[in-house]
């Protein structure tokens, strides 16, 4: 059943070749746990970078506030103003990064902030509360962001008109607003939307 080597230059031959197999074994379990571990550290890095930014997607918005029109004398809304504060839980959010789109009865845009004021392809913000006009600080900042509907639609926005916009922070969160001008402007000189 077993057979037993008695001469010791054969003896001596096997321990080796065992030895030899053994460290190889140790060497490639070494190197595969190295692997693994380096694996395991790139993977975590990178959800933690991942979550990060699911996280800053989702948290990082305006809430709109309120939103009103000038009402010109020919009974249209030529400005759309609305009044944005950071969400619940958002970081400091910088509006001269956001984009607005817009979608009226007219027209489609991307408006991007300009500061020397609103026009067909730009939005302007003018500070309401708090301590810059581009920069929502704190959860008591409020900025209104400006758009010129008639420069953006080619007309001022008649009556019982309703514009969609989505206002997509630096973090790629976005809020979308319906504003909707009301079926009567005679008489007045600003409306809410």
């Amino acid at each position: 059943m077993f057979e037993f080597i008695t001469d010791e230059e054969e003896r001596g031959q096997v321990g080796i070749g065992t030895l030899i197999v053994f460290i190889a074994m140790v060497l490639v379990a070494a190197i595969a746990a190295g692997v693994l571990i380096n694996t395991a550290g790139f993977l975590q890095t990178k959800s933690e970078a991942t979550g990060e930014e699911a996280s800053a997607q989702v948290s990082n918005r305006v809430t709109v506030v309120s939103a009103y029109g000038n009402v010109t004398t020919n009974d249209k809304v030529d400005y759309v103003n609305v009044t944005v504060m950071r969400a619940a839980g958002a970081q400091n959010i910088n509006l001269s990064s956001a984009t607005v789109q817009w979608i009226g009865p007219n027209e489609a845009k991307t408006l991007t902030y300009n500061q020397t004021g609103a026009d067909g392809d730009n939005f302007n913000t003018t500070k309401v509360k708090g301590e810059g006009a581009k920069v929502l600080s704190s959860q008591e900042s409020r900025i209104t962001i400006v758009m010129d509907a008639s420069e953006i639609e080619n007309a001022a926005l008649g009556e019982g008109t309703n514009v969609q916009l989505t206002i997509t922070t630096q973090y790629g969160a976005s809020t979308e607003y319906w504003a909707a001008v009301p079926e009567s402007l005679q008489d007045k000189n600003v409306v809410e939307l």
